[in-house]
């Protein structure tokens, strides 16, 4: 069986290494690594579906199990209620898909617009006005959206440990101060990339922040 898996992973990674990637292949690859009990890229693959398709109720499920398994339980910081409202609504949807609906509502946004100029009775050049203003409104917030998403795939900030044990130091330099422990599966957001391109400042959900090398964690 672990055979099975084994070819099921280098099949699935040579796929990858073309530059083809997909929600499902990265779901699908999750699910091997988890079988072979490597959790932290499972969750590594399970992150990276995600951002392709924050839709998958599946890979958002196996996600949160593979987080039980890992050693570090960090209680993230309480976000603003607005913001995290916001990054809730974006993550209904892909890019493309906001940038679709944008199109679509600036379009009937323009014929409400031709409805209210060229409208001959009162109250159906007032309904055309409030629901021009309505549909431009939701053009604007889901081409917002769209490109926070595509930020956010374009940008890839966050990161997995993938070394079983890292410490965290106050500098980019080994003779740093060690700060604390971060251990495999982890999620962090990169902060800054060292200059030397060999560190990375890194930040947790509780709000720490330090340095790691760059070869103990990998980009989602």
């Amino acid at each position: 069986m672990a055979e099975n898996y084994d070819e099921a992973i280098a099949a699935y990674e040579s796929i990858l290494n073309t530059g083809v990637e997909s929600a499902a292949l990265y779901y699908n690859l999750g699910n091997a690594y988890f079988r072979m009990n490597d959790i932290p890229r499972a969750i590594l693959n399970y992150e990276r579906s995600l951002l392709l398709n924050p839709n998958n109720e599946d890979a958002v499920h196996n996600l949160e199990f593979s987080r039980t398994k890992i050693i570090d339980k960090i209680d993230a910081v309480d976000t603003f209620f607005l913001r995290a409202w916001i990054n809730s609504l974006s993550g209904l949807m892909k890019s493309n898909s906001w940038a679709i609906w944008s199109v679509i509502t600036f379009i009937l946004c323009v014929i409400a617009l031709f409805g209210y100029v060229f409208g001959r009775y009162k109250l159906l050049k007032k309904i055309a006005f409030f629901s021009a203003c309505f549909l431009f409104v939701i053009s604007l917030s889901s081409f917002f959206f769209a490109k926070m998403q595509k930020d956010k795939y374009e940008n890839r900030e966050f990161a997995i440990v993938m070394d079983a044990t890292v410490t965290v130091k106050s500098s980019p330099d080994e003779s740093g101060t060690d700060l604390f422990l971060i251990h495999a599966g982890t999620k962090v957001k990169i902060r800054k990339v060292f200059e030397n391109q060999q560190w990375l400042e890194i930040q947790l959900a509780d709000g720490n922040t330090g340095w790691v090398r760059v070869t103990t964690v990998e980009r989602i």
